[in-house]
């Protein structure tokens, strides 16, 4: 499901309970994320659309490497010849996006959090815990502006992996927070600005601090891996998400 201008330039497809977006700007298109491997056909879908090609597509970038958020990565790497960027912490999870570090059993959430069925139920229908290995990466840094369409400023928020990233669009008043925040955390179905659940975070601890520097961009929209926009700034998302306890 595509919705456009999220943000100026931005827009949000969702797939599986899980978004990535699309960044446009005259030198083409930046995808964010890669959602699950049946999102491929969304992306088609999406730049149909938006009435640009497949050959407008420069660059993928990825906020972190969990397997719900690099579904068709390697696919468009080999099919469109684009690099894959990720955070030197989280190249390393690209060849196994499953096996990621995290505080408590995830088999614990099935049992106890009926909310969170449906998404698993979508996870498994698309094959979300399946995705390909990415086979060649291009390692970014903290604070350092990527040379891809909308020049993304990285923000580094480690602590749901040890590489995640936020990337900051200030021209569009707007920042891609990954899953440093959320609206929706899928292993629980609770919704609202909140930290995802220890069954997918390596460090709930270290994700908290990592929040201040979300807070600190400024931005007005704050778009996340999980659920919807956030229009009213990413102060006050941090603020309500640091008052809720992390599952």
């Amino acid at each position: 499901m595509l919705t456009r201008d999220v943000a100026p330039g931005v827009h949000r497809i969702e797939d599986c309970f899980t978004n990535w977006y699309l960044i446009e700007d005259d030198s083409g298109v930046t995808i964010v994320d890669a959602g699950v491997p049946s999102s491929w056909e969304s992306l088609q879908e999406a730049m149909n659309q938006l009435g640009r090609p497949l050959g407008d597509i420069r660059a993928l970038v990825l906020t972190h490497a969990h397997f719900d958020h690099v579904g068709f990565a390697e696919r468009a790497r080999k099919a469109l010849g684009i690099p894959v960027y990720v955070h030197e912490n989280d190249a390393p999870l690209t060849r196994h996006p499953w096996r990621y570090d995290h505080e408590l059993p995830r088999s614990r959430y099935l049992l106890t959090q009926p909310k969170a069925l449906p998404i698993v139920a979508a996870f498994l229908q698309h094959r979300a815990f399946w995705p390909a290995k990415i086979e060649e990466v291009t390692r970014y840094s903290e604070k350092e502006q990527l040379p891809v369409p909308g020049r993304p400023q990285v923000v580094f928020t480690p602590g749901h992996t040890l590489g995640h990233c936020a990337l900051h669009l200030p021209d569009r008043d707007a920042v891609i927070a990954g899953d440093a925040l959320v609206l929706l955390d899928p292993y629980t179905g609770r919704t609202g600005p909140r930290m995802v659940a220890r069954a997918a975070t390596a460090d709930a601890e270290r994700n908290a601090r990592s929040l201040d520097a979300l807070a600190h961009t400024g931005a007005k929209i704050v778009l996340t891996g999980h659920g919807e926009p956030w229009t009213k700034g990413a102060q006050a998302a941090v603020e309500a998400a640091r008052a809720q306890p992390v599952a």
